[in-house]
């Protein structure tokens, strides 16, 4: 472990590119999602309609979408014979961020329809009934699922930051450029490795844990105000 410990120290400089780079690509993709999973999810949750059962067996199922089919998905797309061929994303931060906002997107979706469901029979007549319009009434079950709003985003960004599969094939784990904490992990493993890829798995939870803790710390002082 101390010859893993001391390359740490030696190659300092690359490993804080490849933090930043997995911070950057998962953080990208999981606020996106969340651009997209939440007001969707809280329109299946709130509504009632024609195909909604339907719908969201499709979301539970992308939920469990494979990776690599995800990111096969992603490179059939944006290859040279694919239709956005055009737009030279292959091989870039911004394929690797599509791939993981394929597979963060309905997470953050199901879990936010699923939080939102559970509070609106039991909250939304009650509002209604003292005299809140169905606009008050719904922000009021929005704010009452926000710990499960939470959880899907963390869970999201869980699922992006520790995800590899996809973004080896979109983003070919090129150095100084498309490199993560996880394919660096999958590459020094497969050269030998192992105290090394150890010691970046150990950073990658360190760091999962540290935006955690922050996400959470924020979101309890804004429950308490």
């Amino acid at each position: 472990m101390e010859a893993a410990v001391s390359s740490l120290f030696a190659q300092k400089m690359e490993i804080l590119e490849i933090v930043k780079m997995s911070l950057q690509v998962s953080g990208s993709a999981t606020l996106l999602s969340a651009l997209i999973g939440i007001p969707l999810g809280a329109w299946i949750g709130l509504s009632e309609f024609k195909g909604k059962r339907l719908l969201l067996r499709l979301v539970y199922t992308l939920m469990a979408l494979p990776p690599v089919l995800a990111g096969l998905l992603v490179y059939l797309l944006l290859s040279r014979s694919g239709p956005l061929g055009f737009m030279e994303l292959l091989f870039t931060p911004t394929a690797m961020i599509i791939a993981q906002c394929l597979l963060v997107t309905p997470i953050i979706t199901g879990l936010v329809s699923a939080g939102i469901a559970a509070k609106e029979g039991l909250i939304f007549e009650h509002a209604i009934s003292l005299g809140a319009s169905k606009t008050q009434a719904t922000w009021t079950i929005i704010k009452e699922a926000r710990t499960g709003i939470i959880a899907g985003i963390m869970t999201g960004f869980g699922r992006a930051f520790a995800e590899v599969g996809a973004v080896m094939l979109v983003g070919g784990n090129i150095r100084h450029m498309t490199r993560v904490l996880t394919t660096s992990i999958v590459m020094e493993t497969r050269q030998g490795n192992f105290e090394m890829g150890i010691a970046l798995g150990i950073i990658l939870l360190l760091l999962s844990f540290m935006v955690s803790s922050i996400v959470l710390s924020n979101a309890e002082e804004f429950s308490l105000k």
